[in-house]
């Protein structure tokens, strides 16, 4: 299946929120209606080091990643956190999740970031044989990219 890849605007968060759900109850957590609100807002305020992108199928969202640029000791340029990654189940092999990923080393290279990583729960097994196929593994379950 093609899927494209986007940041998200505001007239995306109905198709969004069933995705951020779905990441919730995977990780079984339940985040405040008040942080996701917020969260959604920074998403959108180009002050905040925010960001967050869809992968669609035609008009259908059928992932979410979400992103926060920040500082670091050990470089100049900023790191890329990667946050929040999750695709339907429905559709998980299709490429969708790698399609984010990448889209996320695109955006983090355009923004003149060093490094991008993230973190997974050690049991994650699944995205884990992706994620050992397209990033360095730094020993701490963290997962990342130098750029």
């Amino acid at each position: 299946m093609p899927v494209t890849i986007r940041p998200l605007t505001p007239a995306d968060r109905a198709a969004w929120e069933p995705l951020w759900r779905g990441y919730q109850i995977f990780y079984k957590t339940d985040i405040p209606q008040a942080t996701t609100d917020a969260t959604w807002q920074r998403f959108h305020d180009a002050g905040e080091p925010m960001r967050a992108f869809g992968a669609f199928d035609g008009d259908r969202m059928i992932g979410i990643v979400h992103t926060i640029l920040h500082r670091s000791t050990w470089t100049v340029g900023d790191y890329c956190y990667l946050q929040d990654l999750f695709v339907d189940p429905a559709v998980r092999g299709s490429g969708a999740g790698r399609a984010l990923i990448e889209a996320v080393y695109a955006y983090a290279k355009d923004q003149g970031a060093s490094r991008v990583h993230w973190l997974t729960h050690e049991t994650n097994d699944h995205a884990m044989l992706l994620y050992d196929r397209i990033a360095d593994k730094s020993g701490f379950i963290q997962y990342r990219k130098i750029l």
